[in-house]
């Protein structure tokens, strides 16, 4: 599979919000770094986070672009609500070892009424 075929499940597995498949895109070894967040080590430690993130909120990836580079592929997203996005995903041997995503935490907070922290 390319970068950009394991992109498409990720997409595919996120708006079903279906945990089990989007954690078995992951290397066991993988980082996860939202950066309005700390990083989240481990394929067990990515997984609890969709749980906790599909649990929280109803969320859904639009593509914009999809771009693709040696063993990463890029995505610009934005959402039915307007939120925009984009992610850097590092794929190696069909497992996603490294993401880091830029997203504005704040207006997802209020677009989907979380608590704000202060």
């Amino acid at each position: 599979m390319t970068p950009k075929e394991t992109l498409h499940k990720w997409i595919d597995a996120f708006n079903k919000a279906d945990v089990e498949a989007i954690s078995d895109l992951y290397a066991d070894h993988a980082i996860n770094h939202q950066v309005a967040n700390e990083p989240v080590v481990g394929k067990a430690a990515i997984k609890q986070m969709f749980a906790d993130e599909f649990a929280t909120a109803e969320m859904t990836c639009i593509p914009e672009n999809i771009f693709a580079d040696g063993d990463w592929a890029i995505l610009e997203w934005k959402d039915p609500n307007g939120l925009r996005g984009c992610g850097f995903f590092q794929i190696q041997h069909d497992k996603i070892t490294f993401q880091r995503g830029y997203w504005d935490k704040l207006s997802f907070l209020k677009l989907h009424n979380l608590p704000i922290p202060q």
